[in-house]
């Protein structure tokens, strides 16, 4: 069921108060409240809650109505005000205005169509007011989320970059301790292929001038060295003395740590003649 509309209606002269109610006697949607002044007025919106319009005569005893709705206007911003006058005065509707900040000023006596024409529109005025509000607060929530995440992007984004940097200049000199070394390392993956090697590698196969880098190891090393690769099949880490170009290596094939890859490490190092 919806929530009946909270109205309330406030004149100093009883009769007014009762024709208004009457007006409504038909409009199964509103809920109708009334006040003999603006300071009753002040006490039915403080006990009552959600009343969405005022309707309030501009001239009363004690405190008129532009006092009361410029009262209500601070306390309930939301509540929509309509002025009811007998006078056809143009400065009091410029006070009532900028004052009590009303919706409409209607002129005694009214016409009950206009008059209920008049409070659809304001109302419907309201809930489009209420919903613009809505979606600019959920429109400002979605680019708070919204720059948090880039915030967050760019944060991951520069640790990301920094880790890279990092792990670009740990392999730089790790490419540099093994090209100072005076052994031979290659680095071959789990499919046969030269992943990895170091300077003193390059020399001793040198492969048509392109290096051994990317290429099966069975096209760039001797079937010698091959066959102890091999060997790993049967053997957990084969060691050979091999004779390259000559010259003799201890060679030996060690297969890495699963966790880090399923390749293999060929190191020959030079046998030096005793």
């Amino acid at each position: 069921m919806t929530d009946m509309i909270k109205i309330l209606c406030v004149d100093d002269e009883k009769n007014v108060l009762k024709a208004l109610r009457r007006l409504f006697i038909e409009e199964d949607s509103y809920e109708i409240f009334l006040a003999e002044s603006g300071a009753e007025g002040l006490e039915v919106l403080e006990e009552e809650e959600n009343i969405r319009m005022v309707i309030s005569d501009y001239r009363m005893p004690e405190m008129t109505g532009v006092d009361f709705l410029a009262q209500v206007n601070e306390k309930w911003p939301e509540t929509m005000r309509i002025v009811l006058s007998g006078y056809a005065d143009t400065a009091a509707v410029v006070e009532a205005i900028n004052q009590g900040q009303i919706y409409k000023f209607i002129p005694k006596p009214w016409n009950d169509e206009e008059l209920l024409s008049t409070i659809a529109s304001a109302l419907e005025h309201q809930d489009m007011r209420r919903e613009i509000r809505n979606l600019n607060a959920e429109l400002q929530k979605k680019n708070t989320e919204l720059q948090e995440i880039n915030e967050n992007l760019e944060e991951l984004v520069k640790k990301r970059t920094e880790a890279l940097d990092i792990r670009n200049q740990v392999l730089q000199i790790s490419q540099g301790i093994l090209d100072t070394l005076p052994v031979v390392v290659f680095g071959i993956d789990q499919d046969g292929m030269i992943v990895s090697c170091n300077e003193f590698a390059r020399e001793l196969f040198p492969y048509d001038g392109i290096g051994p880098l990317g290429n099966d190891r069975n096209e760039v090393f001797p079937a010698a060295v091959n066959g102890m690769i091999d060997k790993l099949k049967t053997e957990p880490n084969p060691k050979e003395v091999l004779e390259i170009q000559k010259q003799k290596f201890y060679g030996e094939v060690k297969k890495l740590d699963e966790d880090l890859s399923d390749g293999v490490v060929l190191i020959l190092v030079p046998k030096h003649e005793d």
